[in-house]
Parts: C-alpha cells; sequence; structure tokens
C-alpha cells in the first residue's frame, strides 16, 4: 500500500470508527458529494467525521480497491448503512482524493454514490 493510499484509507476507517482526529486534512481540504459541497475545512471535516449524524448510520466498509494516478488515489468500495445493528442498505461508492505525495494531506474528496437493491 502506498503512503497515499493509507491516507485515503485513514479516511475511510474513519467513516466506521466515528473518528475524525487522526484524519490528515490540509487546512482549506473540502468536500464535494454529487457536485454539492459536503465540507468546507480539514477541521470541519474531522468534526463531521466524529460526529456528524449523518455518519452515524455507517455499519462497514468492503470491497475497497484503489489506486493512484498522480496526486489523484481513487477508490471504489462498498458501504453497508442501517439502524440498532441492522443492514438496511448498501451503497457503491467512489471516491477521489487529492493527497500530494509532497504533504500526505487529503486537499479534496469528490464523491459519487450508487444505491444497490437489497437482495431479498
Amino acid at each position: 500500500m502506498t503512503d497515499q493510499i493509507a491516507v485515503a484509507r485513514s479516511y475511510i476507517d474513519a467513516l466506521v470508527s466515528h473518528d475524525g482526529k487522526s484524519v490528515p486534512f490540509a487546512q482549506g481540504a473540502v468536500r464535494y458529494e454529487v457536485g454539492v459541497k459536503t465540507g468546507r475545512s480539514g477541521k470541519h471535516l474531522q468534526r463531521s467525521l466524529s460526529r456528524g449524524p449523518q455518519y452515524r448510520v455507517i455499519m462497514g466498509v468492503r470491497k475497497l480497491d484503489a489506486v493512484v494516478d498522480g496526486d489523484v488515489v481513487r477508490t471504489e468500495y462498498l458501504l453497508d448503512a442501517g439502524l440498532f445493528g441492522r443492514k438496511l442498505a448498501t451503497v457503491r461508492i467512489t471516491e477521489d482524493f487529492v493527497i500530494p505525495a509532497s504533504d500526505l494531506l487529503i486537499h479534496r474528496i469528490d464523491a459519487k454514490i450508487t444505491f444497490r437493491k437489497k437482495r431479498q
């Protein structure tokens, strides 16, 4: 695993652990989800990962693939979400992280979400 992938992985791990303090964000980091700005600074992103209700439903991440293309780490994974220990949905997440090898900080995240039907 490259250092850039390890940084992206720290963010993905924080989605599940709900502990954003250890994720290395640049001060001016931003996050866009389907084109909508959902993160406005590194501190805001850390707080959101740690306390944001939108992340509390995340139960797990699996089937993670990651590749590095220059300063961009492209990831794709399945995210399981639910309540009270019961999985309700699985979504496919594609995220591009801008993580320059020169500083190993997340500067930008672009996320796309694809909903999958739950198997009966």
